[in-house]
């Protein structure tokens, strides 16, 4: 069976890299920007930075900025709205997933007209045409969602997170430069880098994976187990660091899947609206130690990956709890809370367990996980 793999036509790395978004602008003959930023980049000069760079070469743009931390069903209608008043023809993501995954649902919407009840898009859409051309700039070392073919939007309505999955909607290029992340406090730090690496590990053993994303994977936990205690600090190589291996692990998650780490993330997000990063972190090694005895011997290489020493001399036993400590000490090291008991309430548990079953992630996990499993696991963290 033949395997898939889809990225960026284009992108760029390390310091600076935004200075090349003017460039790219003036090769491919664009006319005008619908700059999707959410509010507190705009307010702290993040978006500035790129913006900068347009005003310098005299091309036009328009801001958006009504997206929340989840992206809602209303923050991507009222970005087609004004994506069509703006005259734009082309976008560009300013910020986390949030702003990227509003881009996606707005740009393949535009191209897609038949698409526009936002609803439709869940899972597998049948689209027939690529995204309005998107350039994406993370401003977090998390998501990775300028190399993902992935987009979630939040249903307040009916109070979950629905996952979509489109080759059509991955950015044309994506700027990964470090120094758009300099200012992320610690705590976004911290989560967003634990969503990477749940990126990392849920992708390197879900049921897809397979060579070329396993090197992918191992790679990216490798460089967020150096590299993000050190960007919670705000050293350069740290920031550094993190802005590769976060794109590193979303060049494989995202060509082979996830699985229940991410399924019941979504469903706190869409609850709760917790932060992505902390309820990914806090469900990782809780959902490792169920999915163990499923995974082979790749707890071997995750735990060497993680910087333990003396892997080749372990039992099965003794490697696969040496890989779940390691992330679970990363985890404390960098201030992800450890339990959910300040953010689930117990009579939820059945209706956040459901909606995680149903999950588009759930799938992909190299175990099986049935309604009972995912109550317990919950449950085991309150």
């Amino acid at each position: 069976m033949a395997k898939r793999i889809v990225l960026n036509e284009t992108s760029y790395h390390g310091k600076g890299a935004v200075r090349e978004i003017a460039a790219e602008v003036g090769a491919r003959g664009f006319k005008k920007a619908f700059i999707c930023s959410d509010p507190d980049l705009v307010k702290f000069g993040v978006t500035k930075k790129v913006t900068d760079v347009l005003d310098e070469a005299g091309y036009e743009y328009e801001v958006y900025s009504n997206i929340k931390p989840n992206p809602t069903i209303e923050n991507v209608q009222t970005g087609v709205a004004a994506f069509k008043e703006s005259g734009a023809d082309y976008l560009i993501a300013i910020g986390g997933g949030s702003s990227m995954d509003t881009s996606k649902a707005v740009g393949i919407i535009i191209a897609n007209p038949e698409f526009e009840d936002v609803r439709s898009l869940e899972g597998v859409a049948p689209t027939k045409n690529p995204s309005v051309p998107i350039i994406a700039v993370p401003t977090t070392a998390g998501t990775a969602a300028e190399v993902t073919i992935n987009y979630v939007i939040t249903d307040v309505e009916k109070r979950r997170k629905f996952v979509c999955v489109d080759t059509h909607d991955i950015p044309v290029i994506a700027v990964i430069d470090p120094d758009m992340m300099s200012s992320m406090p610690k705590g976004l730090t911290a989560a967003t880098g634990m969503d990477a690496l749940t990126h990392a590990i849920e992708g390197y053993t879900t049921k897809d994976a397979w060579e070329m994303t396993d090197m992918f994977h191992l790679k990216a936990i490798e460089l967020i187990a150096q590299n993000l205690r050190g960007a919670v600090e705000n050293t350069e190589e740290g920031r550094e660091g993190m802005a590769l291996g976060q794109y590193v692990a979303g060049m494989g998650f995202s060509n082979v899947g996830l699985g229940i780490v991410h399924s019941m993330a979504h469903s706190l997000g869409a609850v709760y609206d917790t932060p992505h990063g902390v309820a990914n972190a806090i469900l990782l090694p809780a959902v490792m130690e169920y999915n163990a005895d499923a995974t082979g011997d790749k707890y071997k290489y995750i735990a060497k990956a993680m910087g333990v020493e003396g892997t080749e001399d372990m039992s099965q036993e003794e490697y696969r709890k040496a890989a779940v400590d390691a992330v679970r000490q990363l985890s404390i090291d960098v201030g992800i809370p450890q339990d959910l008991k300040e953010i689930v309430k117990e009579e939820d548990i059945q209706f956040l367990s459901e909606s995680a079953a149903a999950d588009a992630c759930a799938p992909g996990n190299p175990k099986d996980a049935g309604l009972e499993d995912i109550i317990a696991i919950y449950k085991s963290l309150l």
